[in-house]
C-alpha cells in the first residue's frame, strides 16, 4: 500500500512540474534556475549534490552507448516538433505581414473571404469617397477595386499536374496601397492587354512565368511581363488588370473588395463608421492586419494541433528510452552510489545528482535538434491552400527563438519525466542491497 501511495504522489509531483514549467515565463524559470544554483553553492546539501553530479557526468564517456540513446531519442522529437510548428509560423507570419493597421479591406457584408464576395459599381464608387482615405499627389483617393478569380497552372516540378493559382485584377492604385510590391524582374502589365505580372512565390511554384513567356488561363493566353517581390503572401499570386480580368471572366465591372490606404491608423475607425452608416452599402470593414492575421488563425492552429500531438508520441518513446538508459546507469553504479550513502550523502542529493545527469543529456538533445531543425527547414519553401480560397498560397518555415526556446522546454520536461523515477529508486535503495547487487 505504501509503495502505491508513493507511486502517486510521484505521478502528482510529475504532473505538477510539467504544467509548471509550461506555464511559467522564462523569466521565472531564470529566477528558479538562479536560486537552484544557489541552493547547490550555499548548503552542505546542494554541494554534495554537484559532487556526486561530477562523478556521473565523469563517467558518460565509458556509457557513451546508452547515452547517446537519450541524446539522439529526445533530439529526434524536438527536430520534428519545432520544424512542424515552424511550418504554422511561417504560414501565419506571411498572411500577417500581408496586412498594416493603417490599410483597410472593404468586402459585401457577410463575406468570409475576397472569393465570396461581390461589390458592384455604385458601391465602390461610394466606398472611395468615404472619410479617412488617403490621396496621392493628384488629389485622387488611393483606394483599388480588385477582383480575385482562380485559375490552374501546371506546377514547376515537371509532374504535368496542375496547382490553383489566385489571379488579382487590379488598378493602378494597387502600387500605392501596398508599396512593399516592387517589380524585380521584366516590366509591369500594360492596361487593356492581357498581360500579367508573377510573384516571385507563383513563380518558383508554377512552370511557364518567366518574363516574355505565354500561358493559358481558361481559354486565353496571356503574356507575362515581369516577376515582382512583396515578402508576404501576395507573392503568391498574379496581378493584371482589373478591366481585362473581368472581361476574361465575365464580371462585368463588379469586384471582389476594396483595398483603401487610410491617413493613418487613428483613421480607421471614422471610415468604418461612415461606411457602415451609408444606407447604399451593405459592406464588412476591416484593417487588413486583422484580416489576413484571422485568415490563418484556423490552418496555423490545426499545424500546432498536429505538431504537438506528432510531438507527445514521439516524446513518449523518449521518456521510455530515458528511463531504460537511467535504470541501466543507476544499477551498474549501485556500488558507487552506495558508498556515497555510506559515507554521509543523504537521499536528495542522491536524487538531484541523478536528475542533473539525465538533464543535462536533454538538454544536449534539445539543443542539437533545435539546430537540425534550424539548418534543415528555416527559410525551406513550401505551399498550401491559402485559407479562404482555392489558391495555392507559397511560403516560407520560420525556425524562430520562441521555438527553439519551446523544444529546448520539451526536452527537458523529457529528461525530467525520465530521470525522476530513477533517481527515486537510488536514493531509496538501501546500501546493503545495493552492494550486493554491484
Amino acid at each position: 500500500m505504501k509503495s502505491f501511495l508513493r507511486g502517486i504522489l510521484l505521478a502528482l509531483v510529475v504532473v505538477a512540474s510539467i504544467v509548471a514549467w509550461a506555464a511559467l515565463p522564462w523569466p521565472v524559470l531564470l529566477a528558479l534556475a538562479v536560486l537552484f544554483l544557489l541552493w547547490m553553492q550555499l548548503t552542505r546539501a546542494g554541494r554534495q549534490a554537484g559532487s556526486a553530479t561530477s562523478v556521473g557526468v565523469s563517467t558518460l564517456p565509458q556509457r557513451i552507448g546508452s547515452s547517446s540513446v537519450v541524446v539522439v531519442g529526445i533530439a529526434g522529437v524536438v527536430a520534428v516538433l519545432v520544424s512542424l510548428l515552424a511550418m504554422g509560423v511561417g504560414y501565419s507570419e506571411a498572411l500577417s505581414n500581408s496586412g498594416s493597421a493603417d490599410t483597410a479591406i472593404v468586402m459585401r457584408g457577410g463575406s468570409a473571404s475576397e472569393v465570396s464576395s461581390v461589390l458592384e459599381h455604385d458601391a465602390i464608387v461610394a466606398i472611395a469617397e468615404a472619410p479617412g482615405i488617403a490621396r496621392d499627389k493628384a488629389g485622387k483617393p488611393i483606394a483599388s477595386p480588385e477582383l480575385v478569380v482562380a485559375a490552374n497552372l501546371p506546377l514547376s516540378d515537371g509532374s504535368g499536374d496542375e496547382g490553383s493559382v489566385q489571379l488579382r485584377g487590379v488598378g493602378d492604385q494597387a502600387w500605392a496601397v501596398r508599396p512593399e510590391v516592387k517589380i524585380i524582374a521584366g516590366r509591369t502589365f500594360k492596361p487593356g492587354l492581357r498581360e500579367l505580372v508573377a510573384g516571385k512565390g507563383a513563380q518558383r511554384q508554377f512552370a511557364g512565368l518567366a518574363p516574355g513567356s505565354q500561358i493559358k488561363l481558361g481559354s486565353q493566353m496571356w503574356t507575362v511581363t515581369g516577376i515582382f517581390a512583396s515578402g508576404n503572401a501576395t507573392d503568391s499570386e498574379l496581378w493584371s488588370d482589373a478591366d481585362v480580368v473581368a472581361s476574361a471572366y465575365r464580371r462585368g465591372s463588379s469586384r471582389t473588395s476594396v483595398f483603401a490606404r487610410l491617413t493613418g491608423a487613428n483613421a480607421f475607425d471614422g471610415f468604418k463608421a461612415a461606411l457602415k452608416g451609408d444606407p447604399r452599402l451593405q459592406v464588412d470593414v476591416e484593417t487588413t492586419l486583422d484580416y489576413f492575421s484571422k485568415q490563418s488563425e484556423q490552418t496555423s492552429q490545426a499545424i500546432r494541433i498536429i505538431g504537438i500531438v506528432v510531438g507527445v508520441i514521439m516524446a513518449i518513446g523518449a521518456v521510455f528510452g530515458a528511463l531504460n538508459t537511467m535504470f541501466a546507469a543507476v544499477a551498474g553504479r549501485a556500488r558507487e552510489i552506495a558508498t556515497l550513502r555510506a559515507i554521509g550523502f543523504r537521499g536528495t542529493p542522491v536524487v538531484v545528482a541523478v536528475m542533473l545527469e539525465t538533464m543535462l543529456l536533454a538538454l544536449v538533445g534539445g539543443v542539437l535538434g533545435g539546430l537540425l531543425a534550424w539548418l534543415a527547414f528555416n527559410g525551406f519553401a513550401a505551399s498550401t491552400l491559402a485559407a479562404g480560397t482555392t489558391a495555392q498560397m507559397s511560403f516560407q518555415l520560420h525556425v524562430t527563438p520562441a521555438l527553439l526556446w519551446t523544444g529546448i522546454k520539451w526536452a527537458l520536461a523529457i529528461g525530467f519525466i525520465g530521470g525522476l523515477f530513477p533517481a527515486v529508486r537510488a536514493a531509496r535503495l538501501p546500501v546493503t542491497t545495493a552492494l550486493r547487487e554491484s
